[in-house]
């Protein structure tokens, strides 16, 4: 016969009533002070792991100044979330090396005297004047192709001297061209060309041997033309690599960065410094003007050529024996360039937003221009003073929404310009 055991039958209560022994609350007493010990290690050990990581990488003042990847997260393409004039991108906030004054940089955001001193002479206004007065007694004696594209020629005068001359179909273009000649003037930029303006009329002195040349050019009579003085000792230039992908800022500490590189002399670093100072005033100019045919051509069709950024700049020239960048072919400036805002304006604003080092002159003429809102008097006042009545029969002044448009664009940049002093200085 088979005996059988029951492990919790109807009417067994064995397990139910049988006494707990010490042993098994001990076990369980164990158990839950384990447990918590080990959540409440986890839960601390965790947190203090992660900040004491966090800061041993967080570079020092000193580590900021040399490391330009963590410099480029102070002032990196800014402008692409610019929607319209009055909306300015958040700046990010670094801790920065005391690089306030230098003897490559003042207050913060100025290019120092040795910079400064070291420019060249470039265009002033006594040759300016100059090329105005020869321009109004020439004797044209050849007419050829040259100095760009389309109806442009390349004059050469009576005494062997030579000349670029701008023709188009269109008013604007010559306007263009005339004015932002102006404004390069009132901002003191000795960076363009002596220029002025002159009619097409084969009964002048200047046009009268020309007959077979003009009509060859398909030149009609009676209309405007940019007269500039020919420069022949001129190379390319290219865009400096702080205004490359990724890069495309320039600052103090940028100008730091370039002192520290052992690859650079005194001389090579002094020689790049004067060409950056330089690519400054450019910025501003290019902005002010809306100039599509320089610097924003290339970042356009940056989205399909990425080496475009390597080529020579568009519209830009360095002389041979002086280094001077000579800002060229300007005629899209202050009109046909407001024109097409709405399309190219992120493109206009990406150097700006990220440009925080400026020439003083020029800061302070903007600043003067911002207070006194006078820029479009000025223009036109140039404009009447300097033109034969003939000339101001045929060619409009600079129109009243251009003015308007330039003098918001002024304000841009001195809130620009007063932004960088808030961050730098």
């Amino acid at each position: 016969m088979v005996s059988y055991v029951s492990f919790g039958g109807a009417g067994d209560h064995s397990w139910e009533t049988r006494p707990k022994t010490p042993a098994y609350k001990n076990l369980c007493l164990v158990s839950a002070v384990f447990a918590f010990s080990v959540g409440l290690t986890i839960g601390i050990l965790i947190p203090i792991m992660y900040f004491n990581n966090y800061f041993t990488k967080q570079p020092s003042p000193a580590a900021v100044a040399v490391n330009s990847s963590y410099i480029k997260t102070i002032f990196v393409n800014n402008s692409f979330g610019f929607q319209n004039a009055s909306d300015y991108p958040t700046v990010s906030f670094v801790e920065l090396p005391d690089t306030t004054n230098t003897e490559y940089v003042e207050n913060g955001i100025y290019w120092g005297k040795q910079v400064e001193s070291a420019l060249p002479e470039g265009y002033r206004d006594h040759k300016h004047t100059i090329w105005s007065d020869y321009v109004g007694k020439a004797v044209a004696i050849r007419l050829e192709n040259g100095c760009g594209r389309m109806q442009n020629r390349l004059v050469t005068f009576q005494d062997g001297l030579k000349g670029c001359v701008r023709y188009r179909q269109n008013t604007d273009q010559i306007q263009g061209e005339l004015f932002s000649f102006y404004l390069a003037q009132i901002l003191n930029l000795p960076n363009l060309a002596p220029s002025a303006v002159s009619i097409v009329d084969l009964a002048s002195p200047l046009w009268a041997n020309l007959h077979n040349e003009i009509a060859s050019a398909q030149w009609n009579s009676n209309r405007p033309i940019v007269l500039t003085q020919f420069i022949s000792n001129l190379n390319s230039a290219n865009i400096p690599a702080v205004f490359k992908p990724l890069e495309r800022h320039l600052n103090k500490l940028d100008v730091v960065n370039m002192t520290l590189n052992p690859l650079l002399d005194k001389s090579d670093l002094l020689k790049n410094l004067v060409e950056l100072a330089q690519w400054s005033d450019l910025i501003i100019f290019d902005y002010l003007t809306a100039n599509l045919d320089r610097i924003v051509n290339n970042l356009y069709n940056y989205q399909w050529n990425v080496n475009i950024m390597d080529a020579p700049a568009h519209n830009l020239a360095k002389r041979i024996d002086s280094e001077l960048l000579v800002f060229l072919d300007n005629e899209s400036g202050l009109l046909h360039g407001y024109r097409l805002l709405k399309k190219y304006e992120v493109y206009h604003s990406i150097l700006l937003d990220n440009l925080c080092i400026f020439r003083r002159q020029t800061a302070t003429i903007i600043k003067k221009l911002k207070h006194k809102a006078n820029i479009g008097k000025l223009l036109r006042d140039m404009f009447e003073k300097r033109n034969s009545a003939t000339v101001k029969d045929i060619l409009p002044t600079l129109p009243d929404k251009s003015v308007k448009i330039l003098n918001e664009r002024i304000d841009r940049v001195y809130n620009q310009i007063t932004k960088c002093e808030s961050v730098f200085t």
